[in-house]
């Protein structure tokens, strides 16, 4: 069924009768590429390396692969800096290592979504050096976000937007006779430059980049920044709240709810007033414009043009939810991701409610729910579930930071926390590593340091390369089996053997076994396509819920839970004496 475009303030009200695409219950594994495996030796991952270890990939019962960005790229950002949208860089192999890696993968079963980052390109893109070579106002210029700047010499930037990464979205460019010239923008590194997505140029050859890939067997794409693009007409200045402010929307707060637990349907008006959210800050003018809605329209025509159900992923860091699902609407994308669930804290109220609304914003427009716990982005959940002070998204965690987590009760959460997720209908993301209980790496030196956040904010914040470390495969390898010299292009902890995939392959009780434990039993019993409805009588410190023939509990208060008759399918933790221990999943057939 088709629903017409809707106000970005409404989701339709439109009965939408979801379809049966692969995507819409797929448990989807990323691979950031440089830190997966290394076929050459020079201490970065590559395609080849992919290629060798994606039968490990099939085995653990995944359905699809994410790779993070593979192009053509200076990788001043790790690859979201892109210079060529239809090439492999030569670190991580060539096009032909690109076909190797996409027919070995739908060998085994495992659809790939490539990364796409339509929102800037590198500063040593073509486009970018012919608008730098042109003169203002022509058509190589109007390719980008080029403004005058203010003051009588125009010395001031064009507004006070701040860069994602610190400092001002704003730098300044040289005429080619030297003298000073106009501002371009970029919302993240200064090597970043914004595109002008206004321009319908822009459009089109985007339109080609998406099918350059789709003509060779790609099966969709994850879009970075997908939220971005468009830009508040007049670019007004923008003062954001201050650091840590909550997102809105998703309430997180410890409040006690009565102990039978409302229907999905009803959840809205029950718990609402029980929460007490604060009001969502502002939207930035550069982030949710209506605009970007009528970019993901025409890549959706794109996509139908293709067999097979190809699948467009939305980043896209809005709040509530409500709004989150205006980019998966009918005519639009296929999946957003849901980080108001990444974020929710370990606390039953709160994850009952953001389960509840997110069920509910992304059912009301016919997509799925999705949920995710890590990436290459944020603080892996096995220590930031243990954390006791913030961490606000990017920021990361290093040898100063406070509130350092215990690593024991961070795996322990982690494991509860994903035999949870992996319960939940809808599709689910997976991070590399994350199946062997890899916590964040908080004590890198920082001399190792490559995150454009930890430069930019002259090292204030130490960024994400905690949790970008390459994985290990072997316990007893060189890098751990990373690669076969050694050498890692961010240093690997010296305590990491215990975590390699060697050391705890068929082992009863290892994160590896329970993983793929998980994903078999959320095959077996349909959990990704059934349905949720909330189980009372678990007291308020307990998740319980029901996916077809299938009981999940999950205890997040001290005292331990007595469990029902029936048949243990999974349990996060050891069960013994017939009770529910703290931080424990369990699924139970009834």
């Amino acid at each position: 069924m088709t629903l017409e475009s809707t106000p970005d303030s409404v989701v339709s009200e439109t009965t939408i009768v979801p379809g049966d695409e692969w995507w819409r219950s797929a448990v989807i594994y990323q691979i950031y590429p440089r830190s997966f495996a290394d076929s050459t030796g020079d201490g970065v991952g590559d395609l080849p390396g992919i290629t060798k270890r994606l039968p490990a990939l099939a085995q653990l019962g995944v359905d699809a692969i994410w790779l993070s960005p593979f192009f053509r790229s200076p990788q001043k950002d790790a690859g979201y800096d892109v210079s060529d949208y239809t090439d492999v860089d030569p670190l991580f192999g060539t096009l032909d290592d690109f076909d190797r890696l996409l027919e070995t993968a739908h060998s085994l079963g495992l659809r790939v979504i490539a990364d796409m980052v339509p929102n800037h390109t590198s500063d040593q893109h073509r486009w970018f050096q012919e608008a730098l070579a042109a003169p203002e106002g022509s058509p190589e210029r109007d390719r980008y976000m080029f403004r005058d700047g203010k003051g009588p010499n125009g010395d001031l930037p064009p507004n006070n937007w701040e860069s994602v990464f610190g400092g001002s979205m704003w730098d300044r460019v040289t005429n080619p006779d030297g003298t000073p010239g106009q501002w371009y923008l970029h919302i993240f590194d200064k090597s970043q430059p914004d595109l002008n997505w206004e321009n319908p140029w822009v459009r089109e050859q985007f339109f080609g980049i998406l099918r350059f890939w789709l003509d060779r067997g790609v099966d969709g794409f994850r879009v970075d920044v997908a939220h971005g693009m468009i830009k508040k007409a007049g670019l007004p200045d923008y003062t954001p709240p201050a650091e840590g402010a909550s997102m809105g929307g998703t309430g997180t707060s410890a409040v006690d709810e009565d102990d039978s637990v409302p229907s999905i349907a009803e959840a809205d008006t029950v718990l609402a007033p029980l929460i007490g959210d604060p009001e969502p800050a502002p939207e930035p003018p550069y982030w949710g414009q209506e605009g970007v809605h009528d970019i993901w329209r025409g890549w959706h025509e794109v996509l139908a043009e293709y067999e097979g159900d190809r699948v467009l992923c939305a980043e896209a860091w809005v709040d509530p939810l409500e709004k989150v699902a205006l980019w998966v609407r009918p005519d639009e994308m296929s999946q957003a991701f849901n980080f108001a669930y990444m974020f929710t804290d370990w606390k039953a109220s709160a994850l009952k409610r953001v389960i509840t609304e997110s069920i509910d914003a992304f059912g009301g427009v016919g997509a799925p729910a999705t949920w995710v716990l890590s990436n290459h982005d944020v603080v892996r959940h096995a220590s930031r579930l243990a954390l006791t002070a913030d961490s606000p998204q990017g920021a990361g965690i290093g040898p100063l930071s406070p509130g350092k987590p215990d690593p024991v009760l961070g795996l322990r959460r982690a494991r509860a926390a994903t035999s949870l997720m992996l319960a939940l209908p809808g599709s689910a993301y997976l991070y590399q590593g994350e199946e062997l209980g890899l916590p964040e790496d908080m004590e890198l030196p920082d001399d190792a340091r490559q995150d454009p956040t930890w430069f930019r904010t002259n090292g204030e914040k130490y960024g994400r390369d905690g949790c970008r470390v390459p994985i290990p495969w072997e316990s007893d390898k060189p890098a751990y089996g990373f690669n076969a010299s050694g050498k890692s292009w961010l240093p690997q902890p010296k305590d990491w053997a215990p975590f390699a995939r060697d050391a705890q392959e068929g082992i009863p009780g290892s994160t590896l076994s329970l993983y793929t434990d998980a994903l078999r039993l959320r095959r077996e019993h349909g959990l990704g396509t059934g349905a949720l409805s909330w189980e009372p009588g678990y007291g308020k410190k307990v998740v319980a819920f029901r996916n077809g023939d299938v009981l999940v509990l999950t205890n997040l208060g001290k005292v331990a839970v007595e469990l029902p008759v029936g048949d243990i399918l999974l349990s996060s933790e050891e069960i013994t004496g017939g009770a529910l221990p703290t931080d424990t999943t369990v699924w139970i057939q009834l």
